[in-house]
Formats: structure tokens, C-alpha cells, sequence
């Protein structure tokens, strides 16, 4: 039952990007001006496609996607996203195709899975067109360079993701060697709420990442606004994961333009 809940969920997030022009993944990680990711767990669920374009007008650099299958992060949200995704595939809408190439032909698609056993999507977001793919270390100890392989065989880009409970050195093994992610994420609330409140001790493990390595991507995603992206950006955070803050607001394009305007700043 879980197993095919899960690849309900990726049917219904993923299917209607498979076509998109993504972004060259080797280019994207020489940079470390701001990404800008609107997470998409805050969007109209029902209006998915027109929420996706207006992020992009509105000057979004990644779309932020979770994938969760109910156990990682106990969520209420989770559970309904399941039973959402049920409904849909019953009704057989997921095939309805999105006319939206020319809009988001740039698209990047930042999925982070909030997953028991993250080997298990790689293959099925590589179809989908998945640009990036980060994984929880706390999940994935045991075989993440088995993981981090058929990430990139399958043209994604992996990054690891850790709790804000979790040690920032247990991912320090996965930035080094040849197997390396290139992307790190610090989870800024528990993850799996929408609209919770911003963690400032999380910046402690940003600023020692950052000291540590200078070229890396650092992600954060939780609480992420107005009033506190001059604190991510200062401790040396260039992704930003804003969910409430901009999907909530009256002008979502001030806001993206706003967080830029603070990493670029403070980089």
C-alpha cells in the first residue's frame, strides 16, 4: 500500500513536467548567487499548473517540490497529500497535459524526499524530469553513495538534507570523495509543516558549512521571509525555500525579488 501511494504522489507532482528544458546542472552548481525556490507544498493543490507558472513569471528559480510518504515527517498535511493524490489518479486527471513549455522551459525542479527509502524514486523522478533530488542523511547512512550514484546516472543532481536535530558532521562524509552531493539542506522547522516558525540556531550549522566550503550550494527551507532572510543570507545560505511567505503574499514577485536582493547582498 505505501509503495504505491508513493508513486501516486509522483505521478500526480511530476508527470505533467516531463518535457521541460531544465537547466544545465553543471552550471547551476558553479554558482552561488541566489536560487530562489518557491515550495510548492504551500501552492492551491488543486490549480498545481497555474501556481507552477505564476512562481516562474514571478521570477522563481527552482520550484521547490516534497515528496513524502507519510512516515518520515509525521505530518497531518502528509497524510491529506496522499489522499489527494488517491482521489486524482481515481479520477484519472493526472494525464491532463499543462500547456505550459514556453513559460517553464527553464524550470528547475528541486524535489526533496522526505522518504523511509529514497532509492526507491530515483528512477521514477528521473523519468519525470526531475532537476535536483535530495535525500535525508538520517535515512540514508547505510547506502548513500550507492544513492548519490543513481542520482547522477540518471542526469539529477544530488544534495542531502538533514533535521534540525540532526548534527551538521553527519554530512560532512557525504561532501567529500567522488560520490560528493553538491547541494546541502538545512531544514530551518521540523520538516513536513508548512507555516511554522523560523529556527535562528539553525544558522550556526549554515555559517559552519559555509566556513568549511566556500563553492557548496546551501539550501534552507522553513520560515524563510521578509524578516528573516538577512539572517540565512549573512550566515552564508544562496537557496532559499519560501513557502507561506510567498505563495501567501499580495505581491509573491516583491517577495522572490526581496530574497534575492538579500543573498546576492550578503555574497
Amino acid at each position: 500500500m505505501k509503495e504505491s501511494y508513493s508513486r501516486l504522489i509522483i505521478m500526480f507532482v511530476f508527470s505533467d513536467f516531463k518535457n521541460l528544458s531544465l537547466v544545465g546542472i553543471s552550471e547551476m552548481a558553479t554558482q552561488l548567487e541566489a536560487k530562489i525556490a518557491p515550495s510548492m507544498l504551500s501552492s492551491d493543490f488543486a490549480n498545481l499548473a497555474s501556481e507552477a507558472e505564476r512562481m516562474v513569471r514571478f521570477g522563481a528559480d527552482w520550484l521547490h517540490m516534497d515528496i513524502m510518504d507519510g512516515c518520515v515527517p509525521d505530518s497531518a498535511k502528509s497524510f491529506i497529500l496522499l489522499l489527494l493524490c488517491l482521489f486524482i489518479s481515481n479520477k484519472q486527471i493526472v494525464s491532463v497535459k499543462w500547456q505550459l513549455d514556453s513559460v517553464l522551459q527553464i524550470a528547475y525542479l528541486d524535489c526533496h524526499l522526505m522518504v523511509t527509502n529514497p532509492l526507491d524514486y530515483v528512477d521514477q523522478l528521473g523519468k519525470a524530469g526531475a532537476s535536483g533530488f535530495t535525500f535525508h542523511v538520517e535515512v540514508s547512512k547505510d547506502n548513500w553513495q550507492e544513492l548519490v550514484k543513481r542520482i547522477k546516472s540518471k542526469g539529477m543532481r544530488p544534495g542531502v538534507a538533514l533535521k534540525p536535530g540532526t548534527p551538521i558532521e553527519e554530512v560532512y562524509p557525504l561532501l567529500e570523495g567522488e560520490n560528493a552531493v553538491e547541494m546541502v539542506l538545512v531544514m530551518t522547522v521540523e520538516p513536513g509543516f508548512g507555516g511554522q516558525k523560523f529556527m535562528p540556531d539553525m544558522m550556526n550549522k549554515v555559517r559552519t558549512l559555509r566556513g568549511k566550503y566556500p563553492e557548496l550550494d546551501i539550501e534552507v527551507d522553513g520560515g524563510l521571509g521578509p524578516s528573516t532572510i538577512d539572517m540565512a543570507a549573512a550566515a552564508g545560505a544562496n537557496c532559499i525555500v519560501a513557502g507561506s511567505s510567498v505563495f501567501g503574499a499580495s505581491e509573491p514577485a516583491q517577495v522572490i525579488s526581496l530574497l534575492r536582493t538579500s543573498v546576492n547582498k550578503a555574497h
